[in-house]
């Protein structure tokens, strides 16, 4: 079945650019009534005027924003979200897009970057998530989407600090996604790969080469592309949200425990398990080599 979020309140963290910013637009389109939550009040003013833009609307879109910092003070953060409430009606869908990665080896990696990937991706969507919580579980009805990353499947050189949090998150969603399925609420757990964001621009300039090289390849997906198929996965229930081969093989090959939208999805992941088992292992093996190599260029440079 799938979801229908027309005239419903839909409030999206992190929507002052990059994928939040497109989810809000789709959630607009849907019909939504739309808060949006992030920190830059200018950025997210832009948001809404973009929304507002969109030539698609035969009437006025409804938006409001709060700027609002989602790895503080969780009380505060818990009024805002009854502000927004307040104005749209209770939150049926709750969109967690909020985030950054910092990149350098775990050598290089100053323990604040710890302690901010922790508090901002982990304990952002934590709190978020809480400030809802109660009021879905007493109307038996939401969709929460925890955005994480393909970084939440394997652990890649140069994001130390970043891969934490989002295994935490990959983590967090699972276990929310069986306490709350009683309730007839829903978890989406998005996987989206590299994506062409201000926050991915600004990764670029401390990325070492390593991580540079294991995750040059792949490209870059346009973050609407990520928008689109997060909503589309949230509106049918599904757990899992990625986009391309690659996370589809990387969903597949690290299933496990975790959560499954239908017997069909069960049995790809079985039949499919042994070959992207090898297939993963070749990757792995080569993402070492590149280590390797890039320790001796380094070492080469020293001696030179």
């Amino acid at each position: 079945m799938v979801h229908s979020i027309s005239n419903k309140h839909v409030l999206v963290t992190g929507a002052n650019s990059g994928i939040g910013q497109q989810v809000a637009i789709e959630a607009a389109k849907a019909g939504s009534k739309v808060t949006l939550i992030a920190r830059n009040i200018e950025r997210l003013q832009a948001s809404i005027q973009l929304i507002e833009d969109c030539k698609a609307w035969t009437e006025k879109p409804q938006t409001q924003f709060y700027s609002l910092d989602l790895s503080k003070d969780f009380e505060s953060i818990r009024k805002v979200f009854r502000l927004a409430e307040h104005k749209f009606g209770p939150i049926y869908m709750l969109v967690n897009c909020a985030g950054m990665a910092v990149c350098g080896s775990i050598k290089d990696t100053p323990i604040e970057d710890f302690h901010l990937m922790h508090n901002l991706n982990l304990m952002g969507t934590v709190h978020a998530v809480k400030a809802v919580l109660e009021g879905m579980t007493e109307r038996e009805e939401g969709i929460i989407v925890v955005t994480s990353s393909l970084a939440a499947l394997f652990g890649i050189y140069g994001y130390p600090a970043y891969t934490c949090s989002k295994f935490g998150l990959r983590g967090f969603a699972e276990t929310l996604r069986m306490e709350v399925k009683p309730y007839n609420i829903s978890v989406t757990l998005a996987l989206p790969p590299d994506t062409d964001t201000p926050g991915f621009a600004n990764e670029e300039k401390t990325k070492p080469e390593e991580t540079k090289q294991i995750s040059g390849s792949a490209g870059l997906i346009a973050p609407s592309v990520v928008a689109k198929q997060i909503m589309k996965d949230a509106l049918a229930g599904n757990f899992y949200s990625t986009v391309g081969i690659t996370g589809a093989m990387l969903k597949n090959v690290t299933a496990g425990m975790a959560p499954y939208s239908s017997i069909c999805e069960v049995i790809t992941q079985v039949l499919t398990m042994p070959v992207l088992r090898i297939v993963s292992a070749f990757l792995l093996d080569s993402f070492d080599k590149i280590c390797k190599r890039c320790k001796e260029d380094r070492d080469e440079q020293k001696n030179s």
